[in-house]
């Protein structure tokens, strides 16, 4: 057991000798948190709080570009502008404000778009009670004209087209109603009553985000970006890690360190403690940035209260997966160029087909099915279980026994290569 405190507080001495890498493994990992979760918090907000950026030209001042308009207005989906540089635009600076990229959309509403609708209207009911069914079946359409930004994402696009085509069918709708209901009361002895008293809605949407414990949870940029970089800045300790295992090698610490009364399953217990201690401090600090910092900053605040032990446990599988394999790259490896390369890409190449930059609901079949052999994405699923789906530490063990047989297996191999080594030596 002395021998393990001693090793212990060399592996300490080691770590805080190079302050400048230390401070890489938590300033650079809290810096990287706090951009992207900067970042996709604008984007939740730019598509959720009227951040959608719309030039409205309505030449209507009838019934169907005021409605259309109010409609717009309402859904506190879009941004509404209806002049550009202090001007009112024509229908030709509209199209150049949305190519320019200054608006994402621009909408252009004819003039006399009301009266042709009940022109429309009033030509059908002529035709109808004249029982003239040869006879064409209205005038000239109304085109609303839509001018998208073509760097516009397609699933944004589709959405901004979606509720614009909404708005203006039920108000066309409406006024097709209204329009119908004045002919026939001027061609009945008896009038009827409003056709749109009558057109009630019978369907509805209701929404609710689903979550264990019949808890209501709101997922946002914090809940997602905080766990999926703090995993990644754990898995890149296996850089210092495997590098620092080398220099022991060749500068012959480690041979002077195996004359003493310990193998090297124990030298590596202490590497292993060390680096614990290390991750579970990356952890920790990032999820207090997330509690304390984020809010005062102005974006939503990390949620962690009656989840510490689930995210506790999660953090040292995470950890102690993070540190097996940088001990098997330490081992392998035989020179710092081999460990830095292979340790700095594998583990990028592990994050991204983890879903720590793309979700992977959203990568092509393939690499779905990759995505379940990365250790980042079954801790991925593990905090995202417990900050979104409000799961607790029984739904989520299954990801942390994984994450900790990985581990084992690493440790395995890094002691055959190491037995072989030697032998060869």
């Amino acid at each position: 057991m002395r021998v393990i405190f001693k090793l212990i507080y060399k592996d300490f001495l080691v770590l805080i000798r190079d302050r400048g890498g230390l401070a890489m493994l938590f300033v650079m990992p809290m810096a990287l948190v706090l951009i992207m979760t900067s970042l996709q918090d604008n984007t939740f907000k730019s598509i959720n709080e009227s951040g959608i950026n719309l030039i409205l030209m309505n030449n209507d001042t009838d019934s169907l570009g005021t409605a259309i308009e109010a409609e717009i207005i309402r859904s506190n989906f879009f941004k509404v502008h209806r002049e550009i540089s202090g001007q009112k635009p024509t229908g030709q600076d509209v199209k150049e404000a949305v190519a320019s990229g200054n608006f994402q959309i621009g909408m252009v509403i004819p003039a006399n778009a009301t009266r042709q609708i009940r022109d429309r209207v009033k030509h059908n009911m002529d035709n109808l009670f004249s029982g003239d069914t040869a006879a064409q079946a209205g005038h000239d359409s109304v085109f609303i004209m839509l001018y998208i930004d073509p760097a516009t994402k397609n699933s944004l696009r589709s959405t901004l087209q979606g509720s614009i085509r909404e708005y203006a069918a039920r108000v066309e709708s409406r006024i097709v109603l209204n329009e119908l209901t004045r002919e026939i009361n001027t061609r009945l002895m008896m009038p009827v009553a409003n056709l749109n008293q009558m057109k009630q809605e019978t369907v509805f949407y209701r929404e609710e985000y689903v979550a264990r414990g019949n808890k209501t949870v709101i997922p946002n940029s914090v809940q997602h970006n905080v766990p999926a970089w703090t995993l990644f800045a754990m898995f890149f300790i296996v850089i210092p890690f495997a590098s620092s295992m080398i220099k022991e090698r060749e500068d012959g610490s480690l041979s002077r360190l195996l004359t003493m009364p310990c193998s090297y399953g124990t030298i590596m217990v202490s590497k292993i403690l060390v680096y614990l201690v290390v991750c579970f401090l990356q952890f920790v600090l990032i999820m207090l940035m997330g509690v304390v910092l984020f809010p005062w900053l102005g974006l939503p605040a990390l949620m962690v209260t009656g989840h510490l032990l689930s995210l506790s446990v999660m953090a040292v599988a995470a950890a102690l997966a993070a540190i097996g394999y940088g001990i098997s790259i330490g081992t392998i490896a035989r020179t710092h160029q081999q460990a830095a390369i292979f340790a700095s890409i594998s583990v990028v190449i592990l994050a991204a087909i983890g879903g720590i930059w793309v979700p992977v609901f959203m990568m092509p079949p393939l690499f779905r099915s990759i995505s379940v052999v990365s250790p980042l994405n079954w801790g991925l699923n593990g905090f995202y279980d417990i900050l979104v789906r409000n799961a607790g530490l029984a739904d989520v063990v299954r990801y942390g026994i994984w994450m900790l047989l990985f581990s084992l297996a690493c440790l395995i191999i890094a002691l055959y290569y190491h037995r072989l080594r030697r032998e060869l030596s």
